[in-house]
């Protein structure tokens, strides 16, 4: 891994949170992901299943965390089964953990091979009741593809039918969605990185780029620092680009007097950062761009003073709304009549601003957590408005990431990425 070594006691609690959680006499599973096929020999690189890694800190393929605290045998009450490795399989694919790099990097001392798995797995499961399963129940999940925990579980229930059922999930959407101060450290290293990027990009870009280059400028700059790369595909939209949402093509010539607005961020020790930014390809905003990009600005700042202990996330979206509508109302996008007859449902501003303002982050960029309660201190939610205006040939989205606190107000974790347009015209030139 190109990170360097987390503090095993972030997953030592974590695991000590999560068992507290669990019925008695009961085990849970989990499961590394897959190394997932291309085609003829190709694979994609290979990302380690975010909650084994929450609770292990172990990244890498075929492994399994099994926890057990009622079990008789005091060692079993933490077991890690991994790959073993060999001098063949160091001389192909590079070295894999070992069983006392595991306990290094896990807090894990039980740590067997997975030839031994039938035979522990057979003592466990005649000594528990019930064996949590780890299902995605995100809100925006949606799997086609069969996972290595899906087999798993195919597996065990039918050779040992008689157990219950629980399901891991909903303890792991309220534990990951409080952030250990760990956990907020590696955050703000991957938003450090992003920050270097972006920097850099200031300097780079001008009329006649090409919104690849961008992408290529950022991504040695992520990875000379020690991060893999992009925390999720960058979006890089010059021009009207920037008027579709999820536009990652990154093709197209950047002109003068267009804008580029990116959606670019990097991961750290498998920790997300999310960063929105748009910046003029002259170097200089003209004064209707300013105009609207003051008006997203202030959106921001408004909406980044409402994410405290307490606030619940529906609500926080209706007060946005409102913010918004006030700034369309000014920039004359909208008129009082659209918001007299507006639909409850879709709101006037929606035409101009069509997504959330804000989801959790953390090990994945949209994270878990559970929108309908309150949110708590820790947390830490991205803070993303934009306008879109396609028949003015350009869109504009500023995002930050913020850690709710209990009495201190919000903290932004990229606080140092420059975002006010008078900063970024003097960076660029």
């Amino acid at each position: 891994m190109k990170y360097h070594l987390i503090d095993k006691r972030l997953f030592i609690k974590n695991r000590k949170n999560f068992v507290a959680k669990m019925k008695p006499n009961s085990i849970a599973v989990f499961n590394s992901n897959d190394i997932y096929p291309i085609s003829a020999d190709s694979t994609m690189p290979f990302e380690q299943h975010r909650d084994i890694f929450y609770l292990s800190g172990v990244d890498q393929e075929e492994s399994i965390l099994i926890l057990f605290p009622d079990a008789p045998n005091e060692k079993h009450r933490e077991i890690l089964f991994l790959k073993e490795t060999s001098e063949l399989i160091a001389i192909w694919e590079g070295e894999k953990l070992t069983k006392e790099k595991a306990f290094e990097t896990s807090g894990i001392k039980t740590v067997y091979w997975l030839q031994d798995l039938e035979k522990i797995f057979f003592e466990i499961m005649t000594q528990c009741d019930t064996v949590y399963v780890n299902t995605n129940e995100h809100y925006r999940s949606n799997v086609e593809t069969e996972t290595r925990e899906d087999r798993f579980t195919k597996w065990w229930k039918a050779k040992y039918p008689a157990h219950s059922v629980a399901k891991s999930n909903p303890i792991l959407q309220r534990l990951r969605s409080v952030k250990d101060p760990i956990e907020i450290d590696l955050m703000q290293t991957a938003c450090n990185i992003t920050e270097k990027g972006f920097r850099r990009l200031l300097g780079f870009v001008k009329p006649g780029v090409w919104e690849y280059n961008l992408e290529a400028e950022l991504l040695h700059e992520f990875i000379n620092h020690r991060s893999k790369g992009f925390a999720y595909t960058p979006i890089i939209a010059s021009g009207n680009n920037a008027n579709v949402l999820h536009y990652i093509e990154n093709n197209q010539q950047c002109k003068e007097g267009e804008l580029i607005l990116m959606d670019i961020a990097a991961e750290y020790a498998n920790y997300s950062s999310d960063l929105s930014r748009t910046i003029p390809v002259s170097g200089k905003f003209t004064d209707r761009q300013r105009a609207v990009y003051h008006a997203v600005l202030r959106v921001k700042n408004e909406a980044t003073k409402m994410l405290v202990p307490g606030a619940i996330w529906a609500d926080y979206h209706v007060e946005v709304g409102k913010i918004m509508t006030s700034e369309l109302l000014g920039l004359g996008l909208i008129d009082k009549a659209d918001v007299q007859n507006e639909d409850p449902d879709w709101p006037a501003y929606k035409k101009y601003f069509m997504h959330g303002t804000s989801h959790h982050i953390g090990l994945d960029t949209h994270d878990y957590g559970i929108l309908t309660e309150p949110m708590q201190a820790n947390m830490v939610f991205t803070v993303e408005p934009g306008i879109y205006i396609p028949d003015e040939g350009f869109g504009i989205r500023l995002e930050d990431d913020v850690v709710i606190q209990e009495k201190r107000g919000p903290f932004n974790l990229m606080a140092n990425i420059p975002i006010e347009a008078e900063e970024i015209e003097e960076l660029m030139n």
